[in-house]
């Protein structure tokens, strides 16, 4: 079995034009590698500032100097989001910057990851109801919208052959969860999420010489896997003002997969 070879980046475009007010604050959880980094780039390149948020200290630090090299403003924030107590100390660090407007909650565990499947559910859902939980009882009246990060996988596809039982239902609890915070929250904020398809991360690049993987990547529409990129353009569109009437949105980003 060989290794994967090819691209593992896209662009990433500059998504200042969305409404975004300069000086306004993000926090990313997940955003030491992955779609979490790219989000909170792009971000940054947006005008925003960014709380990085990761259990992975150094990664954290490494998005947070990668901003600040190209002239963006963010704070690393050490956390493990399946930690109540770390989740309000996490705030508590990060608010000190100021108000937080926008949540993006992309941390969870990874997909192959083993345990009881009960406790693997309860950290990839249970995480994000409490970080959101948290974002909004300390910002009232700011807090304008959020993104979760769902997958394809529970929602469009079983993806049977390569996660662990317990990732489509923690994905699909997730789209769940965004449908009912959208509407019991009446939009303020606006509750929204993205559904990603296969996507080149450090987490699923070990497994895409997999045949499994192959199959599925050789049966993407577009001709190619999703970068990091992708998801971070879908994220911040969803994220921003420009996209104000839209709400409860379970968007697959998936370069047509689950149509072919």
């Amino acid at each position: 079995m060989t290794g994967y070879t090819g691209p593992k980046h896209g662009p990433l475009y500059d998504m200042g034009a969305l409404g975004f007010a300069p000086g306004e604050m993000v926090c990313v959880t997940g955003a030491a590698s992955g779609i979490g980094k790219a989000t909170a780039i792009g971000a940054a390149k947006a005008g925003l500032t960014v709380a990085v948020w990761d259990i992975d200290g150094p990664g954290a630090v490494a998005t947070v100097d990668e901003i600040a090299a190209a002239g963006g403003k963010a704070i690393a924030v050490i956390v493990d989001v399946f930690d109540r107590q770390q989740v309000e100390r996490a705030w508590r660090e990060t608010l000190s910057l100021g108000p937080c407007h926008y949540l993006v909650n992309n941390a969870g565990p990874r997909s192959v990851s083993q345990g009881p499947f009960a406790d693997r559910l309860l950290e990839a859902v249970g995480s994000m109801e409490t970080v959101a939980k948290s974002w909004l009882s300390h910002c009232v009246g700011v807090a304008a919208s959020l993104v979760n990060i769902s997958s394809i996988a529970g929602n469009l596809q079983g993806s049977g052959k390569t996660v662990s039982a317990f990732y489509p239902a923690a994905k699909a609890a997730i789209a769940g969860l965004t449908r009912h915070m959208a509407t019991r929250l009446g939009g303020m904020p606006r509750v929204n999420a993205v559904a990603p398809g296969i996507t080149i991360t450090p987490r699923i690049e070990p497994m895409l010489a997999s045949p499994a993987m192959q199959d599925l990547a050789a049966r993407v529409p577009v001709g190619r896997l999703g970068y990091p990129e992708d998801m971070a353009h879908a994220v911040l569109f969803l994220l921003s003002p420009a996209a104000a009437y839209i709400n409860g949105v379970v968007l697959p980003v998936d370069g047509g997969v689950t149509l072919a």
